[in-house]
Formats: C-alpha cells, structure tokens, sequence
C-alpha cells in the first residue's frame, strides 16, 4: 500500500469519474464546470463571524468522509486521509490560519472546521455518490481498486476506466452547505 492511494473527483480535474468529460473545467454530466462548483461551494462558505473570547464558532458548511463500513482500521485511516486532502487542495476556504507553538515554530495550517467521519454499507455509500452528483457538491472518491496502486497516476487511471455507476467506492468525501450534506450523508451513521 503506498501512500498516494487517491483520486479525487472532479475536484482534481478529473471529471470521468463523475460521468462528465476528461478535460479540466469541462461540464460534467450535470452541467457544472469546476469553477462553477468551487463559487457554489465558496458562496456557501460564508466565513464564521468573529467569535468573542469563549463563545463557540458555527459554521454554516459542512465538511464530511463517508467510509463503507467493512474496510479494515488501517484503511479506514488512509481512505480519509487521502479524501479530505482533496477538498483543501481545491476548497481554499476550507483551511484556516497557520499554526504555532508557543516558542514561534511554525506548523502547516488545518481545516479551519471539524471533519465528521461518518460510516455505512456499499449500498449507503452508491447513494451518496448519486446524491452528491446530483447536487453537483465538490467531492473525492476513493476506490477498491486504489487498494492496489502505488501512485497517482495509476489512481487516477484506475477510477477513470470505470462508469459511474460502477464504482466500487470505499470511501467519499464531501463539502458544502449543513443541509445540503446532511442530505446526502442520509442512511449513514456516524463512525464510532
């Protein structure tokens, strides 16, 4: 198992996956270019009000993994790690301020929100993809087959030589509005 085992979809370019063309910032299958998905994500996005000191910070946006239920505890850990690495690579509003400590070293930034992880069957998780796309939110995919390749390139070519509909997908994660996720994560529990 290497540890490029991802492909992200159509947020990397890659809109095969998601029924649409190959090319970058080309309509999918539901009419969405790239840059019309990232406003529509960015426009949800409306960054938290400043908090004063104490009071919590809400977020009006959702950042969520969806992982099938039977993947074993190290998959379960390299599927989201390389999930969510999508979304800030697209999703610059999603990451917050760099971080540190308390002598000035500095750390790489964060997700500015937490990440839910949430869990369920391969059915679950066919449904969600189909939600997701229908409601054209950003979104990565992980598959069965990445399980086997050692690098991007072959990630991206695994996912590419399968239909939609055909995905053996282990592993989606996704960004938008609270509701509009919620929406998509239905029938999935939360992980324990």
């Amino acid at each position: 198992m290497d540890s490029a085992n991802t492909t992200n979809t159509p947020l990397a370019g890659n809109t095969a996956a998601a029924g649409g063309t190959t090319a970058p910032g080309k309509p999918t299958a539901t009419g969405n270019t790239q840059a019309a998905q990232a406003a529509q994500a960015a426009q949800a996005a409306q960054a938290a009000p400043p908090a004063a000191d104490g009071e919590p910070i809400r977020f009006d946006t959702k950042i969520a993994v969806l992982l099938r239920e039977d993947l074993e505890t190290w998959q379960r850990l390299n599927v989201t790690a390389f999930l969510v690495s999508g979304l800030g690579t697209e999703l610059p509003e999603v990451i917050g301020e760099p971080y540190e400590d308390a002598d000035g070293v500095p750390c790489l930034p964060m997700f500015r929100q937490p990440v839910l992880v949430f869990e369920g069957t391969k059915e679950t998780l066919k449904t969600a993809h189909a939600r997701v796309l229908s409601r054209s939110l950003p979104r990565a995919v992980f598959t069965g087959d990445l399980f086997a390749t050692g690098n991007d390139r072959d990630n991206r070519a695994a996912v590419r030589a399968v239909p939609t509909a055909d995905l053996d997908l282990v592993g989606l994660a996704l960004y938008g509005p609270k509701n509009a996720v919620d929406k998509v994560l239905k029938g999935a529990r939360m992980h324990p």
